[in-house]
């Protein structure tokens, strides 16, 4: 169980480091490529939760999260 709640803080600190590094974005005007490309991450990133949630209530979180971060 510990190595799953590790891996589960591992998966929202990744996420943290990344949204962080999206602020970049917050002073650049934004045009249809950018704003495509924004929605695409945001996206990914919503579906990566809601594949993590169904996980976790399947308790299969720790096998999700070898094949999420073996995928290159």
């Amino acid at each position: 169980m510990r190595a799953s709640y590790d891996a589960l803080v591992d998966l929202f600190a990744s996420f943290e480091n990344f949204l962080s590094r999206l602020s970049i974005y917050a002073g650049i005007p934004l045009t249809p490529a950018l704003t495509n490309v924004l929605v695409k991450i945001i996206v990914e990133l919503i579906t990566t939760l809601a594949l993590a949630t169904k996980q976790v209530k399947q308790g299969r979180f720790s096998e999700f999260v070898l094949v999420v971060t073996t995928v290159d």
